[in-house]
């Protein structure tokens, strides 16, 4: 019998929180409710989960903190927010820190099982993959750990970070196009989304900014282009 999926839940809205924990149980899903940010990161210390639903506005510490907390400390699980705000810059905030996803309330349940069940897929199939390792430049990326790693320095890799590079890194020194990779890692091609994507490319600039003969171009209404010298794929 395979095993059931396990869900961090936060939600401080009592009756909302019962209602979605019975929902996803009903799915099939093992779901775990806590009200607040503290008693959320507290539970994520000491199981191993899945998947974590965050409402933002929670007591004690926000859905933003109580991500950022997660992150530090495995920046693997993937996290969708449940926010009441639609405001930009609170849902970009949100993908800064890492979130694979987001829903604005009111949502239905249908609609989150649907984003659950396909960041899942992408994960599960991510590591049902022949464990590949790229060479660009002077780095090397482990698709399967999600690390970059450049002499002795080792970069850890969200989720979306290494599957946005992994892409790259498959149409090395050719052009991605956007459209393309938000609807492979994004699964849409929405204004948030795009935005969002940009944020991630900003960040794996960055990490890629110890080797100077790396760089990821901008090409204008088409998508980007990582051009990187000896690029090569390692299995």
């Amino acid at each position: 019998m395979e095993e059931r999926l396990r869900i961090l839940l936060c939600e401080d809205d009592e009756n909302l929180g019962m209602l979605l924990r019975e929902y996803l149980q009903a799915k099939g899903f093992n779901a775990d409710l806590y009200p607040d940010g503290d008693s959320g990161y507290k539970a994520f210390l000491k199981g191993k989960y899945d998947l974590c639903v965050l409402d933002v506005m929670m007591p004690k510490k926000d859905g933003f903190a109580l991500a950022q907390e997660i992150r530090t400390v495995n920046a693997e699980t993937p996290i969708i927010f449940l926010t009441a705000k639609s405001m930009k810059e609170d849902i970009l905030e949100g993908f800064k820190i890492g979130a694979d996803d987001y829903l604005t309330k009111p949502f239905s349940m249908e609609e989150l099982v649907f984003r659950i069940e396909a960041i899942l897929r992408r994960v599960k199939g991510k590591k049902g993959k022949e464990v590949t390792m790229y060479k660009i430049g002077r780095f090397t990326f482990d698709t399967q750990k999600q690390v970059l790693i450049i002499g002795d320095k080792v970069t850890k890799l969200t989720t979306k970070e290494s599957e946005l590079l992994s892409l790259l890194c498959a149409h090395v020194n050719e052009i991605l196009e956007r459209n393309f990779a938000l609807k492979t890692i994004w699964i849409d091609d929405n204004y948030f989304n795009a935005r969002s994507m940009d944020v991630y490319i900003t960040k794996l600039r960055k990490h890629l900014k110890d080797d100077p003969s790396i760089e990821i171009i901008n090409i204008h209404g088409k998508g980007y282009k990582l051009i990187a010298p000896e690029a090569e794929t390692v299995k």
